[in-house]
């Protein structure tokens, strides 16, 4: 992960403090950049993320996931029993 400290300088606690809380906010994506921005007392996180390579998708409630895990066990129970359907090439 790349990591920009834009208007000041920070210890290695607080970086490391400031990752971690990107990486909490975004459970299941990968930041490929951080921009840590200083404005006196505040800081900014602008997070820049990999692409997602999507080899399957499963559409649940509207929303798109890549990855079955990131469902409750119930919904992954309905897509169990679901007939599957070969996507034509």
């Amino acid at each position: 992960m790349k990591i920009n400290v834009i208007g000041g300088e920070l210890e290695r606690k607080e970086l490391d403090a400031y990752i971690k809380y990107a990486g909490e906010k975004y459970p299941g994506r990968q930041i490929r950049q951080l921009d840590i921005i200083i404005d006196g007392d505040f800081v900014d996180l602008k997070c820049y993320f990999s692409d997602t390579d999507f080899q399957r998708a499963f559409r649940s409630a509207d929303y798109l996931v890549n990855d079955m895990n990131k469902l409750n066990d119930a919904k992954q129970s309905e897509f169990a029993q679901k007939q599957r359907h070969k996507a034509e090439d």
